[in-house]
């Protein structure tokens, strides 16, 4: 889905603050998306302003426990759960701030599970949600549903009372008003648009062509886009989908087209790129007709702003949060209220040029109004209080 460039770099001796980033994924993780790309440009940013940046993060196959890539130390230890009880120990015994010299604020990122910083270290600490999990917390079993959601509705918002808090979007900052975070505490810091590389945007395809964006794993629903594909391509029968992205659902969502084909008898014009470079994506992007997000939730949705850069409406769902802000309803994409909807949506703007070119010309205007100059300065507000 991307491509990032690591190039180790001897650690800063000095700098003005030092900042520690918790995320339980870095930017290189084989299951890391739009959370760890937003987080490692604003690590980047906070880099550039002089200030000393470490990401403490779960270790992966092949990754070194510690290394300094693009001017930012990381530090990795556990998995995807116990990654939680390191930072702890970390933090709790001060190795942390033996380790940097001393410990002037923590970001927290909060992908559901929260590291509860706030009860582990003395220094400040900001609490960075990208969306809130109600909905994707089903998802994993009915045991560890309950305690997540426990954890991060109950236990989360008592630990960071009267913390600063950031949300990526004003329906996340809504939801976390609703779970009993003050809203003066929640400041507001929506994605820029990620650096683009020099790409050949070339024409659309000459045959309408869907693509999907995304990791792959079951709330992202890339299934429903599949399962759409016999209805779309009664009335659009030379149809494409291009998949970019990979994930552990990628054998499942595979093993759907196969069930699809032999139970219609069609061979669907269907294609799993896998991870693909910036270039290649933004190429894919420029010749695709529609880009479809039918994910269950998203604290913004990145995929859709880079794909209005491409000149690309999206389809999404309307109660999916975050895509409600980066979609601009009938203007520069289109929104659904189900699975339906989704197909109908999808099939509107296939068989409208003038659609498409109206929808994909506002979907570019609004894609680059967002920096991520601007998301930085204020997290760095937040951080420096």
């Amino acid at each position: 889905m991307r491509s990032l460039k690591r190039e180790s770099q001897p650690a800063r001796s000095t700098a003005p603050s030092n900042v520690v980033v918790l995320n339980w994924r870095d930017p290189w993780h084989p299951e890391g998306g739009g959370s760890e790309l937003y987080v490692h440009q604003i690590a980047r940013q906070l880099r550039d302003s002089g200030t000393s940046v470490t990401w403490v993060t779960a270790a992966y196959p092949d990754a070194a426990r510690d290394e300094v890539v693009d001017g930012i130390r990381f530090i990795r230890r556990g998995g995807h759960l116990t990654v939680y009880l390191w930072v702890a120990v970390l933090l709790l015994t001060g190795a942390l701030k033996r380790r940097l010299g001393r410990l002037d604020a923590v970001l927290e990122v909060q992908n559901g599970m929260p590291f509860l910083a706030s009860w582990l270290t003395g220094a400040r600490v900001v609490v960075l949600v990208h969306h809130v999990h109600r909905e994707q917390w089903n998802i994993v079993g009915p045991v560890l549903a309950r305690v997540g959601w426990f954890l991060e509705s109950r236990v989360a918002v008592r630990a960071n009372r009267g913390r600063r808090y950031v949300a990526v979007s004003d329906m996340t900052r809504r939801e976390l008003v609703d779970l009993g975070v003050r809203a003066n505490d929640i400041a507001l810091a929506y994605n820029g648009m990620p650096p683009v590389p020099e790409y050949h945007a070339g024409t659309r395809h000459p045959d309408p062509t869907l693509i999907v964006l995304s990791r792959l794993v079951p709330h992202k629903q890339i299934d429903h886009v599949i399962t759409a594909m016999p209805a779309l391509a009664e009335e659009f029968p030379n149809l494409r989908l291009r998949v970019l992205g990979d994930g552990w659902w990628r054998e499942e969502l595979q093993e759907q087209v196969a069930q699809l084909a032999e139970t219609t008898g069609v061979d669907y014009d269907i294609d799993f790129l896998g991870h693909v470079s910036d270039r290649t994506k933004f190429e894919e992007l420029s010749r695709a007709w529609v880009h479809v997000l039918p994910s269950v939730k998203e604290g913004w949705g990145l995929s859709i702003v880079e794909a209005g850069y491409a000149g690309t409406p999206s389809v999404a769902y309307s109660s999916a949060g975050g895509v409600t802000e980066s979609i601009l309803d009938g203007v520069s994409g289109l929104l659904a209220a189900d699975q339906p909807d989704l197909t109908a949506q999808i099939a509107a703007i296939l068989r409208s040029p003038l659609l498409r070119e109206e929808l994909g010309h506002k979907a570019q205007v609004h894609a680059n109004e967002f920096t991520w100059e601007a998301a930085a300065a204020t997290i760095g507000a937040a951080l420096e209080a």
